[in-house]
């Protein structure tokens, strides 16, 4: 296999016992980044230097014995997340100059166990998008299918995983900005339970909001999480006991009680993408587990809902700091859009939204009351072009018109239910070459089940992802057609 597609977990086998040094996997991620960076537009900004001298201190480290749990390791970090003394420019002209004078928890405990960060990745403007594309760095592609989008916000974190550029990358998610890309990129996303990895005044307030891990593989966004997660001063919400570790047994698959819904009661789904979910009941019903398809009572609010959650905290904040009408000029359209939508959010909408988050919850709890976990499509569609704008587009699934902006992903549901773990998984390939999702939803603050599921599908499924499936970077069309 190529170095710059050797899971983490191996490569740090392999640094410990120098067969590998983290040397010459740094300059294979730099090769891979030079070669194939300007088709993709993963990066905003790069510490070649940093990282080449990092992993000759790594590999000094290994050869004395003093290595630290993430020491070698080349990690791709989203241009949204503070480190000190980094750019951070959140894909706005409006802080193309920004360097950050703090560091995010989640960051510092990376680098406190001496990972290293090879480069920024892209991200939509103000994260306001689930397409990453911005007036600053451009359009960011589907390493799969160039003509289609990578997903966003943590767009150009996934390009990187799935590109063979980094070792893992990190993401943050409101709405599904982890596994969004990690689902059209090929790779795994796990949003915590929120308060699970710290986060920054004032999303360490907002269960909506969760910093996470992308990986390619099950064991590599194990290990990441672990090393990301944790108490921290600056969000007491960070402080809830947690008793899942790295070291822990997983359960068996064989005998659990896992529910299905191809579509949370509401969504349109490709064919493709139900299929793919359907193959993987499969599997786990040859594995000995419990599977039945649940009709869940949600519908359409549940838009709304996120919309409005997002708005009223978030939104605000950017309206408050970048809502001038000069600056409102430099912003990207959907940013404008998304702050005009802010303007119209009222008191009422907001008590509305919550209302209605008891009713999601009161309609989900007895499928978690009966089962351990339950599965459905990580998005609906694959086919959204590289810079879909929801502000002008509009989109169709299955001939019928949905949500311009939200109405093609199933992630928000369990943002507005933060305390849910969710994992999306690739589990097939799409018409359009592009590889097919699926999330796997726990009990709240219960991971483990997630993740015995997810590494269970990860062996059983016919596709060894980044062993002997890997992305052509060419494109295919957005149904499939050159």
């Amino acid at each position: 296999m190529d170095l710059h597609y050797i899971s983490a977990t191996e490569l740090l086998n392999r640094y410990q016992d120098l067969s590998l040094s983290p040397i010459e996997v740094c300059d294979a991620y730099l090769r891979r980044i030079n070669q194939l960076n300007d088709k993709v537009n993963a990066f905003t900004s790069l510490n070649p230097e940093v990282a080449m001298s990092n992993a000759l201190q790594a590999k000094e480290d290994y050869h004395h014995g003093s290595f630290s749990a993430l020491s070698g390791l080349q990690l791709a970090i989203k241009d949204e997340t503070y480190i000190a003394g980094e750019p951070m420019t959140n894909g706005s002209l409006l802080l193309k100059d920004n360097i950050a004078s703090t560091t995010d928890p989640a960051a510092e405990k990376l680098l406190t166990e001496k990972a290293s960060v090879i480069g920024r990745t892209t991200t939509p403007e103000f994260s306001a998008s689930s397409v990453t594309w911005s007036n600053l760095w451009g359009v960011s592609r589907n390493p799969w299918n160039l003509d289609v989008t990578c997903g966003g916000s943590s767009g150009g974190s996934a390009i990187a995983v799935a590109s063979g550029m980094c070792s893992f990358a990190n993401g943050t998610d409101i709405g599904g900005s982890i596994r969004i890309p990690a689902a059209m990129c090929g790779v795994y996303g796990y949003k915590p339970p929120h308060g699970r990895i710290a986060e920054i005044s004032p999303y360490n307030i907002d269960p909506y909001c969760h910093h996470g891990v992308i990986a390619r593989s099950v064991d590599d966004t194990f290990l990441a999480y672990q090393n990301m997660k944790g108490p921290h001063p600056l969000d007491s919400h960070s402080y809830i006991p947690d008793n899942f570790s790295i070291s822990s047994a997983l359960p068996d698959v064989r005998g659990m009680r896992i529910a299905v819904s191809t579509n949370l009661g509401f969504y349109q789904v490709e064919p493709d993408i139900i299929d793919n979910l359907l193959a993987s009941v499969r599997l786990l019903k040859q594995a000995g587990a419990t599977v039945e398809v649940v009709e869940i009572d949600w519908d359409e609010r549940i838009i709304q809902t996120a919309k409005t959650h997002q708005r009223a905290l978030m939104g605000k904040l950017m309206l408050q700091d970048y809502g001038a009408p000069e600056q409102r000029k430099v912003l990207t359209p959907y940013m404008r859009h998304y702050l005009d939508k802010v303007e119209q959010t009222t008191l009422d909408d907001v008590f509305q939204a919550n209302q209605h988050l008891c009713e999601m919850w009161d309609k989900i709890a007895p499928v978690f009351a009966r089962f351990d976990a339950l599965l459905c499509p990580t998005v609906a569609t694959s086919k959204v072009p590289a810079d879909y704008d929801y502000s002008v587009d509009q989109l169709e699934i299955n001939g019928r018109p949905v949500d311009a902006s939200k109405g093609w992903f199933m992630t928000y549901p369990f943002n507005s239910l933060g305390q849910c773990p969710v994992m999306a998984m690739p589990n097939g390939m799409c018409t359009n070459q592009v590889p097919s999702s699926l999330q796997i939803v726990g009990r709240p603050y219960q991971e483990a089940p997630v993740f015995a599921i997810a590494r269970y599908l990860e062996q059983a499924q016919p596709i060894r992802w980044y062993q002997d499936h890997f992305p052509s970077f060419q494109s295919v069309g957005l149904s499939g057609n050159n």
